[in-house]
């Protein structure tokens, strides 16, 4: 397995990702990994949006929307 070091991350982006790191009781570098892993095997971006909706509102129950009922059209103009 390779390493891989960032020597360009900003300062500011390292505070945030410690933070975060110590939010979720992870180091810095499994913090990291972690994100890195998510990225790549994420599947989110292959969905299109309505797929990417539903797969979020799923787990919570999804909902029930009440449609109205659909009327007939109107007739085409005529050009007599």
């Amino acid at each position: 397995m390779e390493s891989v070091t960032d020597h360009n991350l900003d300062d500011h982006a390292k505070a945030r990702q410690g933070v975060r790191a110590a939010d979720n009781g992870y180091s810095i570098g499994e913090d990291a990994r972690l994100t890195s892993r998510n990225a790549v095997e994420s599947k989110t971006s292959r969905l299109n949006l309505a797929s990417a909706i539903r797969a979020r509102i799923a787990p919570l129950g999804g909902v029930e929307l009440e449609l109205p009922v659909r009327e007939a059209g109107r007739e085409p103009p005529t050009f007599d």
